[in-house]
């Protein structure tokens, strides 16, 4: 199945079993609803096959969901086929990076806590390449290369013509880590003063004096789409990676992401950490 299909499908498989959980229906019922069979829906929830839109838009409005939630879903089905730009980059992309890859190109808005590196939306190629050299993961230097590569295309999303908001909250130990060199760490920060001064990016530093702080077990990313109840939360641990759906995780997340803006200096504090800490360099 092409990568593009397979991350496509996944995400729809995944928000429809959510639908369908949310409304405490089983697979019988749901088919039963809409006229197809237990095995049909099941087929739709993981992955498997092809898909008809209208069973999907059937399918949401048995469960329920608002207007703004079934045209979303409906719109994801219709795409199912439809091949993303990193498919030529296929054999480098494990399958989770994949699924990020999707929900990221969908996304209206992503909010990222960082604890240990710059996100990668705002990474230099030097600083991404001194993280890639820095990995336990030996990778030949081709293989750095299109790693690298593919990172700095994912950044083409933020100037779309109908970009993301980016808000990004950088723990103090992200902007004092020298990674790679102080030259390539300067780099760094300078192009994080010039990312703050962008319209669709907000920038903040939750400083050491705030002590400890809602998300001290780690990073993680909340990709938000026109429909907020359909978010996920990425988590990327040592092991791999973690996307979490339910909304009793979505609500923890968003909860301690406030939390961390109310913690955190604002742009202009900010900017001036950076600044000094840019001097200190």
């Amino acid at each position: 199945m092409p990568v593009g299909t397979t991350t496509r499908r996944r995400q729809l498989g995944a928000t429809l079993r959510k639908l369908r959980a949310r409304r405490g229906m089983t697979l019988e019922e749901a088919g039963l609803l809409v006229g197809v069979s237990k095995a049909t829906v099941s087929r739709y929830e993981t992955q498997a096959g092809p898909v008809k839109w209208p069973i999907v838009d059937a399918l949401c409005r048995g469960y329920g969901a608002s207007e703004s939630e079934r045209r979303a879903v409906v719109a994801l089905a219709k795409e199912a086929k439809q091949q993303g730009w990193w498919n030529s980059f296929a054999d480098a992309i494990p399958e989770d990076m994949n699924l990020l890859l999707t929900l990221e190109d969908e996304a209206v808005r992503e909010d990222h806590f960082a604890c240990l590196y710059v996100p990668g939306l705002l990474q230099t190629r030097s600083y991404t390449e001194a993280v890639q050299h820095a990995s336990e993961m030996r990778h030949s230097p081709e293989a750095i290369k299109q790693l690298v590569d593919i990172r700095m295309k994912r950044q083409e999303i933020l100037s779309r013509a109908n970009p993301p908001h980016l808000w990004a909250i950088l723990d103090e130990s992200v902007i004092r880590r020298i990674v790679g060199s102080r030259e390539v760490m300067s780099e760094q920060l300078e192009h994080l003063l010039r990312a703050n001064e962008s319209p669709d990016i907000t920038l903040q530093v939750l400083p050491f004096a705030r002590g400890a702080h809602a998300a001290a077990m780690g990073s993680f990313v909340i990709l938000g789409g026109v429909e907020p109840s359909l978010d996920v939360v990425y988590v990327d641990i040592h092991v791999g990676s973690l996307f979490m759906e339910k909304e009793e995780e979505l609500e923890r997340y968003r909860l301690a992401f406030d939390y961390l803006r109310a913690q955190a200096l604002d742009m202009a504090a900010t900017s001036a950490l950076i600044e000094r800490v840019l001097r200190e360099m």
